[in-house]
């Protein structure tokens, strides 16, 4: 399967790095074709400018956008992996998704209707977060979190999602953690992917 992974930490000692390295491996000893896009080292602009919005309506973007749609058409599944920050996706992320996902690309309106031109592919997503589930249930936190990114940018693109893990209490997260979400995600991949 051609695997895309979409990656956003600055911090190479980080846990999302060692989540990152777990679902590269995992999928590399399936025989998986992986493309990796680290934002942060790759270095992509964030910035939604005047000429991409000017662009994205005539179907011209830049070569840096059409690098990553490239990417995103030849995947057959995307994996995100993001901490949440201030409630939300990190701002390198949410400027991939403002330029990358762009009108013409991953939707479009016919006679008013919205579209999703991402369909076909599918999904997961991987967060990290301080907060734990509890706190985000008695908040409703969880409950925003998916209808913004699940429902507003990826099933709104066409993207079908298998799974998306919020991984709790990540700045004190214990080795025995770390150890059970690691299974987890790779029980999800051999379930949903390989069989």
């Amino acid at each position: 399967m051609r695997h895309l992974i979409i990656y956003a930490h600055p911090n190479e000692n980080s846990l999302n790095h060692s989540i990152l390295t777990t679902v590269a491996d995992h999928l590399k000893s399936q025989n998986n074709e992986i493309i990796i896009r680290d934002l942060y080292q790759i270095r992509f602009d964030p910035v939604l400018s005047l000429n991409d919005m000017h662009g994205q309506r005539s179907g011209k973007v830049s070569d840096d956008v059409k690098l990553e749609q490239e990417h995103i058409s030849w995947a057959e599944q995307i994996t995100f992996i993001y901490p949440i920050w201030w409630t939300g996706l990190p701002a390198i992320m949410k400027g991939y998704v403002d330029r990358v996902f762009s009108y013409g690309f991953a939707y479009r309106y016919d006679q008013g209707v919205q579209k999703g031109l991402l369909k076909g592919k599918k999904a997961v997503i991987i967060n990290t977060h301080g907060k734990s589930h509890e706190e985000y249930e008695q908040n409703g936190m969880d409950k925003a979190l998916t209808l913004t990114s699940d429902n507003g940018i990826f099933i709104y693109s066409g993207l079908e999602v298998l799974q998306h893990f919020f991984f709790d209490k990540a700045d004190k997260a214990s080795s025995e953690n770390l150890e059970i979400w690691k299974e987890q995600i790779k029980n999800m991949y051999s379930e949903h992917i390989f069989n």
